[in-house]
């Protein structure tokens, strides 16, 4: 009897033995199947532009400088405020003495030298617009509004002047990026944005940036006013992210306010920045690449009044596909 015991609890643990060796072989096949998978994926949109592949959210916690640097900002309430220095998100390097304002528009100037190029960003508000005049005013390039989601019910609609603008805007000889105004809460609603983007651009030589431009309503309720930093800095990537795999530059928009309270700043650092920042010298203090620096200006060939952009990197000079660290 305890001879025919032994047994059966040798086989009990050679059986269970047997159950973990191909619980262990699954398990490395499964892994092999995700990694390879993964890698196709990533070769897939190297090589073709038309694949969009699924953003990546990856999070890490970051650090502030103990040094002691502060950013000063000016609040309603409170008065001057600080903010710490993060370590992990570049500096502005730009000159803001180099930058000068002539005939309304501002230049970057090195010597008697323009280093910085002229632009507009417009929607279908500016009504019917003289491409020709504003090439004329000197204008070197636009950013079009693509669309936009509805800050009440969601609803992603298209710009009914988008198609007529980059059309004319190219005839003219003016470089084009595209903006999309979101209200997005989560990321697959912010991908929805950008595939919506991506169609509308299908076929046009879009050299300057792809732009994600989520701002807080502040006249009205809106979706987004509960959104928190989290969930933003989701949305930013999952649309950079759809956006860069699709071939494009892309970029995000936002004021400086905004920035430097609402942004993951150290999650986002790797794309463009464009800063919404009136006034005649900006005082952002990270790294940005366009700056959006009067919502007033006047442009030949256009009704009222229309934004005003200086851009410190000539995109026109490479395709947007180039890598961003490759544009200067």
């Amino acid at each position: 009897m305890a001879s025919a015991n032994r047994k059966i609890s040798l086989f009990k643990v050679a059986a269970l033995l047997e159950a973990m060796i191909i619980l262990l072989m699954a398990m490395v096949f499964v892994g092999f199947i995700f990694i390879h998978g993964r890698k196709d994926a990533v070769q897939a949109a190297e090589q073709d532009p038309e694949v969009r592949t699924r953003p990546i959210i990856e999070k890490e916690e970051t650090f502030y400088q103990l040094d002691g640097k502060k950013i000063l900002m000016h609040d309603a309430t409170l008065g001057e405020v600080f903010v710490p220095v993060y370590s992990d998100v570049p500096v502005s390097d730009i000159d803001t003495d180099k930058i000068v304002t002539r005939n309304g528009y501002s230049f970057y100037m090195d010597g008697e030298e323009v280093r910085s190029t002229t632009g507009i960003d417009i929607s279908e508000h500016q009504g019917e617009i003289d491409w020709g005049q504003v090439k004329g005013a000197g204008i070197d390039f636009a950013i079009i509004r693509a669309g936009y989601r509805t800050y009440g019910g969601g609803v992603v609609t298209m710009d009914e002047s988008f198609t007529d603008n980059l059309e004319k805007a190219h005839a003219a000889g003016i470089e084009t990026g595209v903006y999309f105004f979101s209200q997005a809460t989560t990321t697959d609603e912010a991908i929805e944005e950008a595939d919506a983007v991506l169609d509308a651009i299908s076929g046009y030589d879009i050299t300057y940036p792809v732009v994600y431009d989520w701002e807080l309503i502040f006249d009205d309720h809106a979706r987004t006013d509960g959104v928190s930093v989290e969930a933003l800095a989701d949305c930013c990537v999952a649309f950079c992210e759809r956006v860069k795999s699709a071939g494009y530059t892309p970029m995000i928009y936002q004021n400086k306010s905004t920035a430097m309270h609402k942004l993951d700043l150290p999650r986002l650092k790797d794309y463009g920045f464009w800063l919404a920042e009136y006034g005649d010298k900006p005082t952002y203090y990270y790294k940005y690449d366009i700056w959006q620096y009067s919502s007033d200006g006047t442009v030949p060939g256009i009704n009222g009044r229309v934004d005003l952009n200086i851009c410190f990197r000539d995109y026109s000079q490479k395709n947007a596909s180039a890598p961003i660290d490759e544009l200067t």
